[in-house]
This record gives structure tokens, sequence and C-alpha cells, in this order.
């Protein structure tokens, strides 16, 4: 499913989103974004989706935009033609302007650069075989990374790295990456995409709507004062404890089995 530049595969309760432009390392396409701002919808609106893994084909994560093809795109190409009509679904394709409600795990090998480690940061955990390369290098052609970055990597590491990733516009080979916490851990090169189906299967064994309001209260107390993020924590972590999946995982804790949970 999903067309020629995004693959859709539904494996149980996770969705696997694959980037599949392997001859331009993944770059961004009008087609591609067109797809994957479908495929967001499809994988929130869609009860029985617990997870999601993005990873790209062919070797490679993504390469950032194919300038030549997004600022001269085909006229006679519906996707093209749609991303004209509506300014704001690149944004949204890219998580820019989406705050994705369920978890996201993302699988990397080869280039992550530009606008790959932008989308990158709207991830939750992300797993990198060994030869993958980071980088936000729009500043070396003169450009800004306009995906999130100035504003979401000093959030997620070290104020100095996230301004030296951002000002030199240098790339950062996988360990590094690590060690600067942009990725939660390295695996042998080709394993990336194994190791987040395995983290992802974890995360959907559990209760869904512990997790998505765990993800909430992240998204929606981020910045704001302890009193204020508690209360908000509260309001939205307090109904869990009413719902029938909580009912289900004590009787199975107390039982010895593995719940059966059912979003309810």
């Amino acid at each position: 499913m999903g067309g020629d530049h995004l693959i859709v595969e539904r494996d149980g309760p996770v969705t696997v989103l694959t980037l599949n432009r392997p001859e331009a390392r993944n770059a961004f396409s009008p087609q591609m974004l067109s797809l994957l701002e479908d495929a967001w919808v499809d994988a929130e609106a869609d009860d029985d989706v617990r997870c999601v893994v993005l990873t790209g084909g062919g070797g490679h994560f993504c390469a950032g935009a194919d300038l030549k093809a997004m600022f001269s795109p085909d006229e006679a190409d519906p996707h093209g033609r749609r991303l004209r009509e509506d300014r704001d679904l690149a944004w949204r394709a890219l998580l820019r302007h989406r705050r994705f409600p369920k978890p996201l795990v993302a699988a990397v090998e080869g280039s992550c650069i530009a606008g790959g480690a932008e989308i990158l940061q709207s991830t939750d955990i992300r797993i990198a075989g060994r030869s993958a390369r980071f980088g936000i290098s729009e500043v070396r052609w003169g450009l800004f990374p306009l995906g999130g970055s100035t504003v979401r990597l000093r959030r997620q590491i070290p104020h100095c790295r996230a301004m030296e990733m951002l000002l030199t516009g240098d790339h950062y080979p996988a360990e590094e990456a690590r060690e600067m916490g942009l990725v939660n851990r390295v695996v042998a090169d080709g394993e990336a995409l194994a190791e987040a189906r395995r983290v992802a299967g974890r995360i959907a064994a559990n209760g869904p709507l512990a997790v998505r309001a765990v993800k909430r209260s992240v998204q929606e107390t981020e910045g704001r004062p302890e009193e204020e993020a508690l209360r908000i924590e509260l309001e939205i972590g307090g109904p869990v404890f009413a719902s029938e999946d909580a009912r289900e995982g004590t009787r199975a804790f107390a039982e010895k089995r593995q719940p059966e949970y059912h979003g309810r």
C-alpha cells in the first residue's frame, strides 16, 4: 500500500512506514509528503494501531528534501498540486505542525541528514545502524532548517552539542549521536529495523490507553511550570485508572499472566 515513494505495512498492532526513494537516499518528494500525510492520519484514526515505526529503504533513512522536486514540481503531478493547494500539508507530513499521539520509533540506516534529522526529532525512540550518519546541514547551503530543529534539538540534547550541529552543518557518526543523546542505541548495520520492530512490539503489548496518556502528558507538559504540569499530568493520567484496561492489567498481574488489553 501507499504508492511508490512510501510503503505502508501493517504488522498486527504496529504500522511500519518506509520512505522509498532509494535512488535519492529517500529525499522528500511531493509524492512522499502527500502519502506521509495520509499515513499519519490513518494511523492516528485506527485504534488497532498502537505504535508506528518510521524507516527508510535501500540502506538510508532520509537525506532531506529533494530541492529540485520540491521547488520545481511536475505540474501534472496530483501530489505536487495537493501541496500547492494546501500549504500546511508538508509541515504536517514532516511532523512540524502535528503532534502525533501514538508512540513513534525510528529505525535509521545510512544518511539521516537535514530534513531527515528534523523529522527524526519528532520520534520518541531511535535506533541506528552503526554506519548511520546524522547532520543538519542547511547552513552549509545558505538555508535555514525550518523543520523545527532550532526549537526542538536544544531541548533534546545538550545546548552546546545542538548549537554545534546547527551552526557547523557537520555530520556525525552513529556512536557520537548516541553519546549526545540524539539516538537511544546503535546496532549492527542492517539491524535497525528489526530492533525498532522489537521495541514497537514491546510498546504495543502494553495498555494502549496508558501508553497514549503517557505520551500526551509528556507533550502537553513540556516547558510548563512544575505546579501546572503536575496538574495536567493528573488530569490526563487519573482517568486511566478507571479504565477496563487498568482492571485487566491488575487482574493479570495478580494471576501471573499476560494481560489482554482492548483499549477501553
